[in-house]
């Protein structure tokens, strides 16, 4: 949980707070981001709320949905699903082109 500041919407708290995971590297690639139920009870948030975020991630490109799946991160150059996941998915293992 996140103390959160009072002059500020929970909402952009928590999105910011996404943001820097992603942007990170707490989340991958690939990799499942927490759901509406997990989010709203880490960040101690109404489902509305985290909702809310993740459409804003979705919005900004850094996630992508997978219908009855969950949601993922995006890879940042196309704001879809990664060619690969897994060990090794660093841009310098990737000839320049």
């Amino acid at each position: 949980m996140i103390h959160f500041r009072p002059d500020q919407p929970k909402s952009e708290q928590v999105l910011a707070e996404m943001r820097r995971r992603i942007q990170t590297g707490d989340y991958k690639p690939g990799y499942p981001v927490p759901g509406e139920p997990r989010m709203a009870e880490e960040f101690g948030i109404a489902r509305r709320t985290a909702r809310k975020v993740i459409n804003a991630l979705i919005a900004d490109g850094l996630v992508y949905t997978v219908r009855n799946i969950g949601t993922f991160v995006a890879d940042s150059k196309t704001g879809g699903p990664p060619e690969h996941i897994g060990p090794g998915d660093d841009d310098q293992d990737q000839p320049e082109g």
